[in-house]
């Protein structure tokens, strides 16, 4: 496999913060789908039939499609635009434009809180967190509702709107995601079955096929580009990455789209673009669907990845290394250490040449990594190495990877981040946040991030930008600390609840009303 140079590799989505930036509507921009098509992809959808069968059975020998309006129809209803709404802190650093003083421009941007200005009390702008939508792809893979797409696309979204070909939106929760290789799993209610597609074998995809790709580019709605398999088993950057290769169009607002096969199958989600300038240059990327199916049927599974851990570090097998193991060929991965673990129970040892994993043969390094963490973890499998004796079989009862690495999810239930508390809008006190402040790294307390005008706390002289760092002479850390305090003060019949804030550094004791229905 080729490793190719992320200097210009950009991932395929759409990014707009709501001030000043207009985002068009998907729906102008729907496919022409005659109502008889669409009567069809409803039937599928009851009849839980994926889309895109009668096209496969009417494709004709030629090796250049006279039209790919067949399939494009045949598919798209379930293709989706995805919308995600997020809070983003505004950008560090950097001032805003000097002018003299008393210069009328001076006034106009101090009026309009540039970043930077100073106020009318000559104290610095404080920079308020910024409503932010991102825009990109998906497409259904189940009638009730599963959705897949990037996990890029979705990632720490406070809201996530679906819309279907039709023009009709449903909200989405995501189900689960998978960093590594880029996936999320999103969820929509809908009261009637919903068209949807198959993944295809994207092993069986050959360089020089045909695909389509459908998506959302640049936020401009509906949209599909055509092209051909440029290459196959492309790395970028990822341990599990098997991206094919495409000259289809693919740009920003296309990740998370399909990349379709005649058949009418998904081969590929289109995740990334290697551009100098943002643009298509017809060079883009969809992570395999070989690998997807696997992550997806997980994430439905479980809501998260559950990969096999093999316990050994490697290395690929050089010429050199092949003659000097008496070896036939130099495929395989030789074994560098074997650390407490499956491989180390089983008798795996350093210098051993894993060449057969699972019942197939094993490559190299990634060929390797790859069918582990698809194996099931917690079953035993059999490993074939080579050594100085000759060939040994070996089961090894595989961990599970997210649990070695320590990155499997805590189900735990979290503290929110952010939450509204006493017509505040509160949120943690971060080290990063206050360093932006002015403050020690270690401080802490809850940071108001904006004030309700017509709230009690507005009247108590509350302003954004003032942290919470006791109530009812307690420290508080988090939003479920002071949660507790209101509780307890309600439970003890108390009307108000006394506060220490901070401002500027200076610190001041407010006492906050907190009626029963407050």
């Amino acid at each position: 496999m080729n490793t190719l140079s992320p200097r210009h590799l950009l991932t395929a989505s759409v990014l707009a913060v709501t001030v000043g930036l207009g985002i068009a509507s998907a729906q102008q921009s729907a496919p022409d789908v005659s109502p008889e098509v669409s009567q069809q992809a409803q039937e599928a959808a009851n009849n839980n039939q994926p889309l895109g069968a009668n096209v496969a059975n009417k494709q004709s020998a030629h090796v250049m499609p006279n039209s790919f309006a067949d399939l494009v129809e045949q598919v798209a209803p379930a293709v989706v635009n995805i919308t995600t709404t997020a809070v983003v802190a505004a950008p560090t650093g950097g001032q805003g434009p000097v002018f003299p003083e008393g210069s009328p421009f001076s006034d106009l941007f101090r009026e309009f809180g540039f970043p930077g200005m100073p106020g009318p009390d000559g104290q610095q702008q404080r920079r308020q967190p910024q409503r932010s939508n991102a825009l990109g792809s998906g497409f259904v893979i189940s009638s009730d509702g599963f959705i897949v797409t990037n996990n890029h696309v979705i990632d720490g979204a406070d809201e996530i709107e679906i819309e279907f070909y039709s023009g009709e939106t449903l909200p989405a929760e995501v189900v689960g995601t998978d960093p590594n290789t880029d996936v999320a799993l999103l969820k929509v209610k809908g009261e009637d079955a919903i068209p949807f597609v198959k993944f295809g074998d994207s092993d069986a995809a050959r360089v020089g096929d045909w695909v389509l790709a459908l998506g959302n580019p640049l936020g401009q709605g509906f949209s599909a580009s055509s092209g051909i398999v440029s290459a196959r088993n492309r790395e970028l950057s990822g341990t599990y990455d098997d991206y094919l290769q495409t000259d289809a169009a693919i740009n920003r607002g296309n990740s998370g789209g399909p990349l379709f096969n005649l058949k009418g199958e998904v081969i590929g989600v289109n995740t990334a673009i290697l551009s100098p300038n943002g643009g298509s240059i017809g060079i883009g990327f969809s992570m395999a669907s070989n690998v997807v199916s696997k992550v997806v049927s997980q994430l439905q599974e479980y809501g998260e990845t559950r990969r096999g851990w093999l316990g050994v570090k490697i290395q690929d097998v050089t010429p050199d290394m092949a003659e000097a193991l008496g070896l036939a060929s130099e495929q395989g991965a030789m074994v560098t250490d074997v650390p407490d673990g499956p491989a180390k129970d089983a008798g795996v040892k350093a210098g051993d040449v894993i060449i057969a994993f699972d019942g197939a043969e094993v490559e190299d390094t990634r060929g390797l990594v790859r069918r582990v963490a698809e194996a099931p973890a917690g079953e035993a499998v059999d490993v074939v190495v080579q050594r100085a004796g000759g060939e040994e079989t070996l089961s090894v009862t595989l961990g599970r990877r997210e649990l070695a690495e320590g990155t499997a999810p805590d189900n735990q239930p979290q503290t929110p981040s952010e939450s509204d508390l006493l017509g505040m809008t509160l949120g943690t006190l971060t080290p990063d946040m206050a360093s932006d402040m002015g403050l020690p790294a270690d401080s802490k307390g809850l940071v108001v991030n904006s004030v309700d005008p017509e709230s009690v706390a507005a009247e108590k002289g509350l302003l954004a930008g003032d942290i919470i760092v006791e109530a009812g002479q307690q420290p508080v850390i988090d939003l479920g600390d002071l949660e507790d305090r209101i509780d307890e003060a309600r439970e003890a019949g108390r009307k108000s609840l006394l506060v220490l804030i901070k401002r500027s550094g200076e610190p001041r004791f407010v006492a906050l009303p907190i009626g029963s229905d407050n």
